[in-house]
Formats: C-alpha cells, sequence, structure tokens
C-alpha cells in the first residue's frame, strides 16, 4: 500500500522546481522504465503492479494494486511499472560527429520524439536551449520510449555554443538550400528552432546564410510548415545517408 507520504513526494516529482530539487525523475511503462533501469541511470525505487516484474539492479520493487498505481501516474491507463530515478549528471559534449541542437522547443512530445530520433540515427549528443521544455517532463519521458537512456542531453545557451565551438553551424529554415542537395560534412550542429516561431533572431545572427538549410514543399502550397520532429527525422536521415557507417 502507498502511504499518503509517498504519493506525495512522487506526485511533487511531476513538476520540474521538484525535480530539480530533489534530482529525481518519475518514468512510466514497463519498456521505459526497463530500458532505464538497464542503463547507466540510478534507480532510486520501483513501484509494480506484476508481481513477476524484477529489478535487475538491487532497487527493491514495491508491489502494489492497480488503484495505489493510478493514485501515483499522471496517465489515464497506467502500464504496470512506475520507477523513480537519479536525474544524471550531464557528460561533456563530443563534437566528433553530428550534434542536434534546439532552441526553445516547447512541445513535450516534440521533445520526447527527438530524443527518440537521436537514438536511432546515432546521435548521442542533444543540446537544449535553457527554455526548450525539461526533458524529465513525464510526458517527455513517455515519448522517448526509453531513448533518453542513450542519448546525453545538455541544457546550454546557444549563442554561447555558437561563439565557443568552431564546427559548422546549419540552421533549419522554411527558405533555404534544399537539404537534399547540399554538401553536408562528417560532423556539425543541426539547430531546429521553435515550433511556433523558428530559429531565434539572436541565434540565427550567429549563424552563416549559407547554412540555412530547408525541405523543399512539393505538394500544395496549403501546409504552412512541418512538424518540428518530423523535420528532424528528414534531416538526420539526410545527413545520415551521407555518414552512414555499417554494421
Amino acid at each position: 500500500m502507498v502511504v499518503k507520504s509517498q504519493l506525495k513526494f512522487i506526485k511533487s516529482l511531476y513538476q520540474k522546481k521538484y525535480r530539480i530539487q530533489n534530482g529525481l525523475f518519475v518514468a512510466e511503462g514497463r519498456k521505459v522504465v526497463s530500458e532505464l533501469m538497464n542503463s547507466k541511470i540510478t534507480a532510486h525505487s520501483i513501484y509494480s503492479t506484476d508481481p513477476l516484474f524484477k529489478a535487475k539492479s538491487k532497487v527493491k520493487v514495491h508491489y502494489i494494486s492497480e488503484k495505489d498505481l493510478s493514485r501515483l501516474s499522471f496517465q489515464k491507463s497506467p502500464n504496470k511499472v512506475l520507477g523513480i530515478f537519479e536525474i544524471p549528471e550531464a557528460e561533456d559534449i563530443d563534437f566528433s560527429d553530428w550534434v542536434v541542437v534546439l532552441d526553445a522547443i516547447q512541445d513535450p512530445g516534440n521533445l520526447g520524439t527527438i530524443i527518440r530520433l537521436c537514438d536511432w540515427f546515432g546521435i548521442t549528443h542533444l543540446i537544449c536551449s535553457p527554455d526548450t521544455v525539461d526533458c524529465y517532463n513525464p510526458k517527455v519521458l513517455q515519448s522517448t520510449m526509453g531513448s533518453i537512456a542513450r542519448v546525453n542531453i545538455v541544457y546550454k545557451d546557444i549563442v554561447d555554443l555558437l561563439e565557443e565551438n568552431k564546427n559548422v553551424a546549419f540552421g533549419t529554415y522554411m527558405q533555404g538550400n534544399s537539404v537534399y542537395s547540399a554538401n553536408l560534412p562528417e560532423k556539425g550542429l543541426l539547430i531546429l528552432g521553435n515550433e511556433g516561431k523558428g530559429i531565434s533572431e539572436e541565434v540565427g545572427l550567429k549563424l552563416n546564410a549559407k547554412n540555412r538549410l530547408s525541405i523543399p514543399q512539393y505538394g500544395k502550397k496549403t501546409t504552412e510548415s512541418l512538424n518540428v520532429a518530423t523535420a528532424t527525422a528528414i534531416f538526420l536521415s539526410e545527413i545520415r545517408r551521407g555518414t552512414r557507417v555499417t554494421n
């Protein structure tokens, strides 16, 4: 049975300020929790309605009722397992490969999908502007489907990044050079902007105008823009088309 103090503590972790204060975050679902438990991220405690669910680490599994899990969960239909994990220390960015940079992405689902895309395309480092949604937001975590365990995420001022880093930075815009004909290097920075406003003017001023990339539109000019996560998939596919490493 989940006591009142446990319930209050776990529910508090759905808010960013308490995640930061405690250095912990909540993940839900058998797949996401299992992925995190098999990663370098340290498990704090696990709650499960499935008596067959076992933790491979030494962390204790608290077996609870469906009713108690519903009280703990932010989901309408909780999926058997909820885990509390320690927020890991961000690693140093390795700029020897492509790095994705996000400028003020606000939608949790978009960030989660982009993290999953980075994992799929072998992009191991992701930089987010400070005003990008928190990567440990429960909705972000759910969208990553566990990929957050394999992508190093750093929150950093993008203007400072562009001033410090010597790799070529490419900005993604509605108008720019077609990504399908661009000569892309083996490493660089791929910057994607806010869902509504795109790349901020401040960041844009730091970019070489020649390095503006776009995805050409072939259909009727009725769709204003692509979803940022969809655009990320296309850009990363084109990047890897030229830098693909066979297994």
